[in-house]
């Protein structure tokens, strides 16, 4: 889109974020959230997402990835990015509120961005946002926002990234994306920030089960949380486990360069929370010297690419012109059992490429 025919209201966006203005950036987030459902016989998405508003959140990217870039050439250190997952019961929100407290005491503006699982029916969030962290939200100094999936995996990427893109431009130095820890998308989390933290309850019975290895190859450094009270021992135990656990997978994605630490915290006693930043900023320090986190980075940004792409053709393909109703026959005969996945597929994609190529 040329600059002149971005309207005065998204100039006005793009002022309020690089000013820090958290109303003009939770409009920003909204303007660049797809929020789309594309299951293909749905013909009504949650959020249209009308090409005029595509071309000016896309503007409103660029601009910000720009003055962004020029901001970092005479800044000490780039904005970090924290990952933390978790299943439900480790106290995430707790944790994270108490760790932007200390970040925030410290002069640090904190983002918080909350990958919640979406309704596939209304691409609503399940999981709270700023109720559960009612300390943190009252913080000037920082900004709580859930990111609902829409439904889809290449969701949580593209819509995450740009949420990230956006707090570094408003000035935030440290961004937290905070997923549930039951599915996927803890994998895609992992590809967008800098360091993984997995966070756990002190769990009953056999807790190395109950912990998908996928995730734990993921963690870059593992919080014991709940480490108080009756909790304490079963907390100590199930440190010393994940601490064997993690030298035998191998863990870490830097695994060259670093070692994954697993620490015992306490969000309600406020305890290992200076501990955890400590590490944090350990890793943050051994993974610059060695240049990481720019390559890091780097192949994020690829990955966001290749995340708008693949929306971009499956938006197209969902709205050719027969698609729907094509796409309802085949489902129906693929149901009953009548035609194969695989055939139903190819039928579909031959459909939409031959009237391409007619065009």
């Amino acid at each position: 889109m040329a600059s002149s025919q971005v309207p005065q209201r998204v100039r006005d966006i793009l002022s309020g974020v690089v000013a820090g203005n958290r109303a003009k950036l939770a409009e920003a987030i909204t303007l660049v959230f797809p929020h789309e459902n594309i299951h293909l016989t749905s013909l009504s998405p949650v959020e249209s997402k009308h090409p005029t508003k595509h071309r000016q959140a896309q503007w409103l990217l660029a601009e910000v990835l720009s003055r962004r870039r020029r901001h970092l050439l005479g800044q000490l250190r780039p904005p970090f990015r924290l990952g933390v997952s978790g299943p439900p019961g480790a106290g995430k929100s707790s944790f994270i509120e108490r760790l932007g407290q200390l970040l925030t005491g410290r002069g640090l503006w904190v983002a918080v961005l909350a990958v919640d699982p979406s309704s596939l029916r209304t691409g609503g969030s399940i999981l709270a946002d700023k109720t559960r962290m009612p300390h943190l939200s009252r913080d000037p100094q920082a900004y709580i926002r859930p990111s609902p999936t829409g439904g889809n995996l290449g969701g949580v990427t593209r819509s995450t990234s740009e949420a990230i893109t956006l707090c570094e431009g408003a000035g935030y130095d440290v961004v937290v994306v905070e997923t549930v820890g039951v599915g996927q998308s803890e994998t895609e989390v992992s590809k967008m920030t800098d360091m993984f933290l997995l966070l756990l309850p002190p769990a009953a019975g056999d807790e190395l089960q109950g912990m998908k290895r996928g995730i734990m190859e993921l963690a870059d450094l593992v919080v014991v949380n709940k480490a108080d009270g009756d909790l304490l021992p079963a907390a100590r135990r199930l440190t010393a486990d994940y601490t064997s656990a993690l030298k035998l997978l191998n863990t870490s994605r830097k695994d060259k360069l670093w070692t994954p630490r697993v620490l015992m915290a306490s969000a309600a006693e406020n305890t290992g929370i200076q501990e955890t930043w400590d590490t944090v900023e350990l890793f943050r320090t051994t993974m610059e010297s060695a240049g990481e986190l720019d390559k890091v980075q780097s192949i994020q940004r690829k990955s966001w690419l290749w995340s708008h792409v693949d929306h971009q053709l499956m938006a197209r393909f969902r709205d050719w012109p027969g698609m729907a109703a094509l796409a309802a026959s085949v489902e129906e005969k693929v149901a009953e059992g009548a035609m194969a996945p695989g055939t139903a597929a190819d039928l579909l994609l031959d459909h939409f490429f031959d009237s391409t190529h007619r065009q």
